[in-house]
């Protein structure tokens, strides 16, 4: 009936964000509308004007326009191009800021890219976030329930739980419902449901499509241990 903040928010959705924390091996997690709301929020709360996002040129399109919507400098490197990620690091400078004084960096791709099915080289784009300081968002929306341990993704899969900053991921794909997560330290959680903006001015997704993501969770995990 309300936006999460004002009286959406109900026990169901409490409990779900809960299990997709454990599920993700992260801290806390929060709900938003959809996949699209999720990653334009969580870009847009980590990047705005005078800073610099890095994205592979397949992100997907909810990628894209949550890089147009921040308004911070946009960088396209070629797709899953670790050398040409590395070298464009290396030469901007953060927007309008110098290096180290002030513009922050967020680096944001796919896990599985949607159209061509390959998976972002995760492990060394973590450490060219931590070799030039900056934050990393991995949208897991075609990859939970198809790789990783239990289904829980490529960043699983990769061994890199806890050292991705935001972990998107889709209740509408594998999970067969409506909505989206994002997985973040507690910290990182709470800042972004206060200043997501698509999570603070949109209604809260229906408890009917969270009790339905709940049972397809356990369901996946259970088929998925059954394959192994």
């Amino acid at each position: 009936g309300a936006s999460r903040l004002v009286s959406g928010t109900m026990t169901i959705h409490r409990r779900l964000e809960r299990r997709l924390a454990t599920f993700e091996g992260s801290e806390a997690c929060v709900l938003f509308g959809s996949g699209y709301l999720a990653n334009a929020g969580a870009i847009a709360a980590l990047a705005g004007r005078g800073d610099t996002v890095f994205s592979d040129e397949l992100n997907h399109a909810s990628i894209v326009d949550g890089c147009r919507l921040s308004r911070a400098e946009v960088v396209v490197y070629r797709h899953r191009d670790i050398d040409h990620l590395d070298w464009l690091m290396c030469h901007h400078s953060g927007g309008v800021h110098d290096i180290g004084h002030g513009g922050r960096r967020l680096i944001v791709t796919d896990a599985v890219f949607s159209m061509d099915g390959d998976i972002a080289p995760l492990t060394e784009i973590v450490g060219l976030a931590h070799k030039h300081g900056a934050r990393t968002i991995v949208d897991e929306a075609h990859a939970v329930g198809a790789l990783g341990p239990d289904g829980r993704g490529a960043v699983a899969q990769a061994g890199l739980e806890g050292e991705v900053d935001i972990v998107i991921g889709t209740l509408g794909k594998a999970l067969g419902s409506y909505g989206a997560y994002a997985c973040a330290s507690e910290e990182m959680v709470r800042y972004l449901i206060n200043t997501a903006r698509p999570l603070i001015f949109s209604t809260a997704p229906p408890p009917p499509a969270i009790a339905g993501a709940l049972a397809a969770l356990e369901i996946g995990r259970a088929s998925c241990r059954e394959r192994v």
